[in-house]
């Protein structure tokens, strides 16, 4: 009887020390379920919106006019004087053809020339002695007539020859290439010994006077050129230089590989550029609207909805924002509507980010946020 009592105490024990940890267990499933959760999280600050969607295009200084010079007459060349970066100037000779056919075309055209003069001397005298005769009744009015004829055709005959020897100095002449106007040579095409075809080109000259930049464009931005609208050209090698362009030319059709259309920027005349120097074109779009530029990793979606999460400084916790974008930038994405200047937005994992929840800054991106932030720029932290 003994033993058994002791043995029911021994089990009333056990049971209250395992009613005792399940109650304990509940405290701290409860406690856990009523702790906060603060989310560390990296955010940017809105900075200034931007002037709008923008298109660069890289291009090289040109000249507007460049002149493609090649021989009159077809021939071997024998000397090309110049190469690509001289100077020349009106008269300066290019380049050589051998002369020696045309030399002696010369020759042949010179001695046709002597007989047809020989020809007119010997018909004038026949025509004198047949005005003489027929003044004294000898001959016919036919023969004076004949003889008036043939001194006609002896002169005609002359004057061709004369015009044929002009023609064959001329091509004597065309064997030396000369430039017509003063520029700087920026391409060669044949050499010494290579034989060409009449209107070859063999030197490029680029004039000196104004000068373009040169760019493709793609067909789906074309639509924003017209002639006269303005561009600023920056420059490569200098990027302190930057000028105000104007667009003068655009091209009709697409090209045929590439698939775009070559645009031709006319720049303001300044000693700093040269020719062949690299240049970045900016445009702005027509229907351009001042944007604020977020990171990519900053938009969300919720109910096909783009949006954004914020940071109230004061409660530490995130709201969304439906948010209007405008496009994409090279930085990120543009956005038009539904944020402001000044407002810390966070940059990254969005996709765990809910309703007043309570996220943390750490010192810096406190510090961060209250520096301000260059226009079109976010400031990251």
């Amino acid at each position: 009887m003994l033993i058994r009592g002791l043995a029911n105490w021994k089990s009333f024990g056990q049971g209250l020390a395992l009613v005792g940890l399940v109650g304990l267990a509940g405290c701290s499933e409860q406690k856990a379920e009523t702790e906060t959760v603060i989310r560390p999280v990296k955010v940017v600050e809105v900075a200034q919106p931007d002037e709008g969607r923008r298109m660069q295009y890289s291009g090289a200084v040109r000249a507007r006019t460049e002149i493609a010079m090649g021989f009159r007459v077809d021939g071997k060349v024998t000397q090309r004087l110049v190469d690509v970066g001289q100077r020349v100037k009106p008269g300066d000779v290019l380049a050589r053809l051998d002369p020696v056919d045309y030399e002696l075309s010369v020759r042949q055209a010179e001695a046709q020339l002597a007989s047809a003069e020989k020809q007119v001397e010997i018909s004038h005298l026949a025509l004198n002695r047949a005005q003489v005769l027929q003044e004294k009744n000898v001959t016919s009015q036919s023969t004076l007539e004949q003889s008036q004829l043939a001194h006609e055709q002896a002169v005609a005959s002359r004057d061709a020859a004369r015009s044929a020897l002009e023609q064959a100095q001329n091509r004597v002449a065309y064997t030396v290439l000369t430039a017509d106007v003063e520029g700087i040579v920026t391409a060669t095409s044949a050499e010494a010994g290579q034989v060409l075809a009449a209107g070859t080109p063999v030197v490029t000259v680029a004039r000196d006077g104004a000068k373009e930049v040169a760019i493709a464009v793609p067909e789906s931005d074309i639509a924003e050129f017209r002639p006269g609208k303005l561009v600023r050209a920056g420059f490569w090698s200098n990027r302190d230089l930057s000028l105000e362009g104007k667009v003068r030319e655009i091209a009709g059709s697409a090209d045929s590989q590439s698939r775009t259309f070559a645009v031709r920027v006319s720049l303001p005349d300044d000693p700093n550029i040269r020719l062949g120097m690299t240049a970045t074109v900016t445009v702005r779009a027509d229907d351009a609207r001042p944007a604020y530029v977020l990171p990519l990793s900053a938009l969300s979606r919720q109910s096909d909805q783009p949006v954004v999460w914020l940071v109230d400084r004061q409660t530490q916790t995130v709201h969304p924002r439906a948010v209007t974008v405008a496009g994409f930038a090279g930085d990120g994405v543009r956005v038009t509507d539904g944020i402001a200047a000044g407002d810390l937005v966070v940059a990254a994992g969005t996709q765990f980010m809910r309703e007043d929840m309570k996220v943390r800054l750490s010192d810096r991106e406190v510090q961060n946020a209250e520096e301000p932030a260059v226009a079109g720029l976010p400031k990251q932290s």
